[in-house]
């Protein structure tokens, strides 16, 4: 399966291939050339978490077009994971959702020294 930026997927979570894991939303943040060259993803997580807030949490309004069950934030608690460990392919940002986390990634991810 072929995966893009801002594609919102499903991923086993503790990251292993246990028989207790629960599945997650996560947001794909590589870009299509790394995708495609790569049998790694980088992604950022998806969270609902109310009583957590970090100043980079980008608020999904959009939520439900992105294919998520219940209002959401992307977390930059990033991490690789093997393309083949992911789940499922939810849905993908709405195009204000993908200007703001493209926002937050400037603001927020190193492109400078």
């Amino acid at each position: 399966m072929d995966f893009k930026p801002f594609d919102v997927v499903v991923v086993p979570f503790p990251f292993t291939e246990k028989l207790a894991e629960k599945r997650r939303p996560a947001l794909i943040v590589s870009s299509t050339l790394f995708n495609k060259e790569h049998d790694h993803l980088i992604l950022a997580m998806i969270t609902t978490a109310k009583n957590s807030v970090w100043s980079s949490d980008i608020e999904l309004n959009d939520w439900k077009q992105a294919k998520l069950m219940v209002p959401c934030k992307v977390r930059f608690k990033l991490f690789t994971l093997d393309r083949q460990l992911i789940a499922l392919r939810l849905g993908s940002l709405s195009t204000s959702d993908k200007e703001a986390v493209k926002s937050a990634m400037k603001l927020f991810l190193a492109t400078e020294e």
